[in-house]
């Protein structure tokens, strides 16, 4: 919002408080509205003479901009502002609309750095020439009017300016700016300093004084410190609470106390204090600025993913449009992949993309576009989002989501997908053992491998926050999947970790997340050759009541997966071929990446391409000719398209005849030779639909 249009809302604010006179009509109001703004002209400069008189005059114009046009106060500002600057350069107001101005456009540390420029020349001239308006203390309405005016441009020019220094990646200007605000000591703090400071402290918790003065030397002592600092604003609400009261009609003190409870459950949250966060919450809840947004990422590192579905949605009409990483979308995405529907997650990044272009988030978008695609099969369409994250310089705005978290979330998902390109090499070749060309490529995949686990190590060892974010699968700062994290650990130190999250598993309070770590720890007995305790783990996990088979589709696939590796280990080829099959038809695009051979069962029709199945035989998956109940039906049908050109229809149902895969067919050329291997990922439900698969090959 501009400063023109702030001035007048908040004006028009005080002055029906003060002033509780109704008047008879509509032009009464407005008539009794402008002599009020009127007074405060007048009040501010009483005598003008000299200087006061071109002040006043610029304070004119700018109430009379204000109440004339508030929608296009935005695109006349920077005009205005200069005309403001020839007629007293030394007169803060033109620097502030400058400053309003280009901060309201600035999308990258550019465009912050020339907004912070005329703000704080606004801000040093505002302090030099009104000490006495900013200093005022006073319960009598009439008296503080004028003053307000002064305190209220002075917030706003904090708070623009603060903002500058931390979308700079500034947190020591961010903090001294805060000690210079905080000494004027208003009586109804509009910037809200203490929860400023304590927003600053706990986005650079991982530092130290070292880095930083104004910090601790350990997370827990800087989040104590965020906390008291909290503490002080409440107090400080508590002791002017008997002033704004006479001043401000109907004053609560409640009101100023939403901001500092806000931070209240970021904090606690945060620290996995559930009663406390949950406790400063409902204090919010029923109130215009309850955070669905934040609550929604409390309720989902809980293991509530449905209320935190039905939270982020709601949190999109708070979002006020700004240039900035939209949290509810990109969280929204991870909770698609989690209900086994990363295309509809991937479909939503494509839509902020487009929505948003290369404002800041854009990389953040790039990197759950690629997860989405990673989930849903597609490891060169991942790869092609990963890089562009990758190369990318994000702008993290209003966020505590900094560049480690950003640049960690690229190198895991360059990981999996590395992991994926080796294992796609066995699932396209079932001879690949035996076969020197897919060797010599695993090889190769398999070194990239390691090259990439030694950096993301090398950084996952500098980390101080692993404990809280990593280790503990969900966290209010994570951002990556609890299945990702399992990626990240399987490689290294078995015992160690095993013995970690059996400690997590005996001491987190979060009872819907308990089965996770169950699973963490029942997956580290596999990796120690501890089988039959493994199983029996995974089967006590499947009959826990709580989990939600509608938001919990990855987890519950997952457990199937382990059961089928169980039984492959144990040649239970009936649990096995039950366990796959279930698999299959909750999560099929993970089985080509598990290293496991589903079993199918082929009916073909139509005119039979024979290099086109002999290329889909070749892949890993074990075509059964007999009939189960335990197989699914692959229904493949060959027909001739226009041209040269031919056309596979496909589809594949359970043993009830219900679609797993739907029916859909793309059309190829004689040519081409892998569009067996094209057919057998359709046949898990990776690939593009029918109308997209058309047009590609049409082209």
């Amino acid at each position: 919002m501009s400063f023109v249009k702030a001035y007048c809302l908040f004006l028009c604010c005080i002055c029906l408080c003060v002033y509780t006179a109704s008047a008879q009509n509509t032009t009464d109001q407005q008539r009794q509205m402008q002599q009020i703004q009127q007074q405060i002209i007048q009040m501010a400069h009483p005598h003008p003479a000299g200087k006061e008189v071109v002040r006043y005059e610029i304070d004119q114009k700018r109430m009379d901009e204000s109440r004339i046009s508030t929608t296009a106060a935005g695109e006349d500002e920077l005009p205005r502002a200069r005309e403001f600057k020839r007629l007293d350069s030394t007169y803060y107001v033109g620097w502030l609309m400058e400053g309003d101005y280009k901060f309201d456009h600035a999308a990258d540390y550019l465009g912050f750095k020339n907004a912070s420029v005329p703000l704080l020349r606004a801000l040093d001239l505002l302090e030099h020439d009104y000490k006495k308006m900013l200093l005022l203390h006073t319960d009598n309405g009439i008296t503080y009017l004028p003053a307000y005016k002064f305190q209220y441009d002075y917030a706003n020019l904090a708070f623009q300016l603060a903002n500058c220094y931390s979308n700079m990646d500034e947190p020591a200007q961010v903090y001294a700016l805060l000690r210079r605000a905080l000494k004027w000591n208003f009586q109804r703090d509009m910037f809200d300093v203490y929860n400023w400071m304590a927003w600053t402290v706990h986005r650079n918790r991982f530092y130290t004084s070292e880095k930083y003065p104004f910090l601790k030397n350990s997370i827990d002592a800087n989040e104590k410190l965020a906390n008291s600092l909290l503490d002080s604003q409440l107090r400080k609400i508590n002791k002017n609470e008997a002033l704004n009261s006479h001043v401000w009609n109907g004053y609560k003190a409640e009101q100023d106390k939403m901001g500092v409870y806000h931070y209240k459950n970021i904090l606690y949250s945060y620290m996995f204090n559930i009663d406390s966060a949950e406790h400063y919450f409902n204090l919010m809840r029923n109130t215009p600025i309850f955070p669905h947004n934040n609550y929604a990422t409390f309720r989902a590192v809980c293991g509530d993913f449905r209320t935190a579905e039905t939270e982020y949605k709601l949190s999109v009409s708070q979002d006020n449009g700004d240039k900035r990483l939209k949290e509810w979308a990109y969280y929204r995405s991870i909770l698609e992949i989690y209900k086994g529907y990363p295309k509809a997650g991937g479909d939503l990044m494509k839509d902020m993309i487009r929505a948003n272009g290369t404002t800041p988030g854009f990389g953040w978008y790039n990197i759950a576009l690629a997860r989405c695609m990673v989930y849903d099969g597609e490891s060169s369409e991942a790869e092609r989002y990963i890089e562009k994250a990758a190369g990318f310089k994000e702008l993290h705005i209003g966020t505590t989501l900094g560049q480690s978290h950003y640049d960690f979330s690229v190198q895991l998902l360059k990981l999996m997908d590395k992991l994926h390109a080796q294992e796609a090499q066995k699932f396209e070749n079932n001879n690949w053992w035996y076969n020197p060309r897919v060797l010599a490529k695993i090889s190769q995949l398999t070194a990239d491998k390691y090259l990439q686990q030694f950096l993301i190590i090398n950084q996952f060892a500098q980390n101080p926050e692993r404990d809280r974010v990593i280790y503990k699968l969900f966290s209010t700062e994570s951002t990556v999947t609890w299945d990702e994290i399992w990626y990240l650990i399987s490689d290294f130190s078995t015992q160690f970790f095993l013995d970690r999250f059996k400690k997590e598993l005996q001491t987190d309070p979060r009872k819907n997340i308990a089965r996770y770590f169950a699973y963490f720890v029942a997956r580290l007995e596999m990796k120690q050759g501890n089988y039959e305790q493994a199983r029996s783990a995974l089967d006590n996990i499947l009959r826990d009541p709580g989990i939600d088979p509608e938001y919990e589709v990855l987890f519950i696939a997952r457990i199937f997966q382990a059961e089928a590796e169980c039984a492959q280990h144990f040649k239970d080829r009936d649990a096995y071929d039950a366990w796959i099959y279930k698999l299959y038809k909750s999560y099929p695009q993970l089985i080509p990446y598990s290293g496991l051979q589903m079993n199918m069962t082929l009916h073909i029709s139509g005119q039979t391409d024979e290099k086109v199945l002999s290329r889909l035989k070749a892949c890993n998956v074990n075509w059964v000719a007999a009939e189960s109940n335990i197989v699914p039906d692959v229904y493949i049908a060959f027909s001739h398209a226009a041209g040269n050109k031919k056309k596979v229809q496909f589809s594949v149902r359970d043993k009830a005849g219900k679609y797993i895969v739907e029916d859909q067919s793309f059309i190829y050329n004689n040519t081409d030779p892998d569009v067996g291997v094209l057919l057998a990922y359709r046949l898990f439900n990776i690939g593009a639909k029918e109308s997209d698969a058309e047009n590609t090959q049409n082209q």
